[in-house]
């Protein structure tokens, strides 16, 4: 069984820990090095907490940190490091931590699992359990953060699972990753391959973060066949709510683009997506695709990836590529997990 967010002290504010400190017949200041353990320190379990009397920590083992154990990890030669992370309840979940000369990045996962099934995603082929509480996702970048002895500068909701379909839980976890462990918003993602209703509901929530849209097609056509969700999402309809976002927010969206090599990579589907995002306020990031066993689809060419790219610069769209970490350690979204699963 899973435990429960209520019965866990991860996600919650110091003014929450004082109370809870407090109810637990401690005194307030207790409160604040509770807090720094949890969010500076990154302690555990309370038995961690060595400036609490001991007697009382061992009274105190019904209640839960809310941490989960590091199940496996590999490290790629690029030392981005990919964990498998064994929930309360058993289940395992992916978390990745990309490290570069400027910052430390952690690529979180928001579900167990995800059920929107892309044909082209590890993780898809994989089903779902269910959602994550915030705690969880926390957990996460801690877990990267004690691991690689440096704090975390930047949070990417890109792992498993569709954030906007666990959006109470995305948004009390990213508050928390702002105020307790001290992450500016600015440097938080949300990714999402758009949910009818959904965008704007984030949109309403008024965050400083910044939101990607997985778009991974220029047409509906290409779009239905990658993510059988667009069948009920056409492709204008998802466009129309991104600008909406930008105007309700004033933040700019980013479009993931995934390169297939011979399935949207070519300058007709580059022609096509600059004809969307003309006039509206976003950036482009092309991935060239990581193959993964479960799915046929290949890697474009060096040149095709520079092709398309130079295509979308001269429609005057902002573009980058971006190339993925780790790719000599299973480096696609649940590749790990399924490997490791089997």
């Amino acid at each position: 069984m899973a435990i429960k967010e209520k019965e866990v002290l991860l996600g919650k504010s110091l003014s929450e820990l004082t109370t809870w400190v407090e109810n637990q017949g401690q005194p307030a200041y207790r409160g604040k090095q509770l807090y720094q353990w949890l969010y500076e320190k990154g302690a555990t379990s309370l038995m961690d907490i060595t400036v609490f009397p001991k007697q009382w920590r061992e009274n105190q083992a019904e209640n839960i940190i809310g941490r989960s154990q590091v199940h496996y990890c590999s490290t790629a030669s690029d030392r981005t490091r990919k964990y498998l992370l064994k929930l309360a309840d058993g289940l395992i979940i992916e978390t990745v931590g990309i490290p570069t000369d400027k910052r430390l990045t952690v690529c979180v996962s928001s579900q167990v699992g995800c059920i929107m099934a892309c044909d082209f995603c590890a993780t898809g082929k994989g089903g779902f359990t269910r959602n994550l509480y915030a705690h969880e996702i926390i957990d996460q970048i801690l877990t990267v953060q004690n691991d690689f002895g440096e704090r975390v500068s930047n949070v990417v909701f890109m792992g498993m699972g569709e954030p906007l379909l666990n959006l109470p839980q995305v948004v009390k976890a990213i508050k928390s990753i702002n105020e307790d462990v001290g992450i500016g918003a600015r440097s938080l993602t949300i990714s999402t391959v758009g949910l009818p209703n959904k965008i704007l509901e984030l949109a309403q929530h008024k965050l400083q973060i910044t939101f990607a849209v997985s778009l991974h097609a220029s047409n509906q056509a290409v779009r239905e066949k990658l993510i059988p969700s667009a069948n009920h999402y056409p492709l204008e309809q998802l466009l129309a709510d991104c600008r909406e976002y930008v105007k309700m927010t004033g933040r700019r969206v980013t479009f993931e683009y995934i390169l297939l090599s011979g399935v949207n990579d070519l300058p007709q589907h580059a022609q096509e997506l600059a004809q969307h995002l003309h006039g509206f306020q976003t950036h482009v990031n092309l991935i060239p695709y990581n193959p993964i066993s479960e799915a046929d689809y290949q890697r474009p060419s060096p040149e095709r990836v520079s092709q398309f790219k130079k295509l979308l610069q001269q429609e005057k769209i902002a573009v980058s590529v971006r190339y993925s970490r780790g790719l000599d350690a299973d480096a696609a979204c649940g590749q790990l997990r399924a490997s490791k699963m089997k």
